[in-house]
């Protein structure tokens, strides 16, 4: 374990994800260092391009998430099913741009989501943005997790991404089940969240939809879902949501709600993985 524990410490200390760290091993979190400033955390995720992995609360880096392939697949998948839906605004006022795995801080914490998307924005006020300062929130993130536990993703999508609504508008987020290094991953499932949504008496916001959309489900029933039967429908409103003055809701251009078909989503995702 002390050779493990060193060659962990290489991906904080030189980005260097290194293969004798036995991260497969690994329980997450995993604290990766201690002591650190919120600024140097900053500049690390930006000199090794570590985004949405690593989160820093109260001086430490914790890893929730591993770069492994599913995790990266299924963002890209996502990613590109949703700039699909948004392209017939494309270069105009109105076009919804991806913002990646930018950074953002609040609560005495710095986390990035895997994917955020908003269209243009004015500034916030002083302390209330995303940066700390006057950036303004995504309106929508994607949170995957492969190697990160489910209540972990919903206890920052309910307690930081969507805590109000001066920040994040809706979330989605996909859990896939870990599978051997070999193994195609067979169950995935997706939520949507949107922070307008009643929330219980205890204050919990509840998700709108959840869905099963992988190959088998968690008996390991065979999955065979069809277009159309497993959607995320995004509302303009919500996909706008305090959008620039100078940006017109694009009401007859994009369909109101906008709809992300994970039947597609799939498709993609086991394309690349068909031997």
């Amino acid at each position: 374990m002390p050779d493990c524990s060193y060659f962990r410490s290489l991906w904080w200390k030189e980005g260097n994800f290194h293969p004798e760290a036995k991260w497969e091993e690994a329980t997450l979190p995993y604290v990766l260092a201690e002591g650190v400033t919120l600024d140097e955390y900053e500049s690390h995720t930006d000199k090794f391009n570590i985004h949405g992995l690593w989160e820093w609360t109260n001086y430490k880096v914790l890893v929730y998430e591993l770069p492994l392939e599913p995790h990266e697949i299924c963002i890209g998948t996502i990613v590109k099913e949703f700039n699909e839906c948004c392209r017939d605004v494309n270069r105009t006022d109105a076009s919804i741009i991806n913002f990646g795995a930018t950074r953002t801080r609040a609560d005495n914490s710095g986390k990035e989501a895997d994917a955020s998307f908003r269209p243009m924005k004015p500034e916030v006020p002083a302390l209330t943005g995303s940066d700390g300062k006057r950036k303004p929130w995504p309106n929508i993130i994607v949170e995957v997790a492969y190697t990160e536990s489910i209540n972990h993703v919903f206890e920052k999508v309910k307690d930081y991404w969507l805590k109000n609504l001066s920040r994040a508008h809706d979330a989605i987020v996909v859990k896939i089940d870990p599978v051997a290094e070999d193994v195609t991953p067979s169950r995935m499932q997706a939520w949507h969240f949107c922070s307008t949504d009643r929330r219980t008496r205890q204050g919990e916001l509840q998700h709108r939809t959840h869905f099963e959309f992988g190959t088998r489900d968690g008996a390991g029933n065979l999955l065979d879902i069809l277009q159309g039967t497993c959607l995320i429908k995004i509302n303009l409103d919500c996909l706008y949501h305090q959008a620039h003055p100078d940006v017109q809701i694009p009401r007859t251009i994009l369909p109101d709600p906008i709809v992300l078909d994970f039947f597609f989503v799939r498709s993609e995702f086991l394309r690349a993985y068909r031997k």
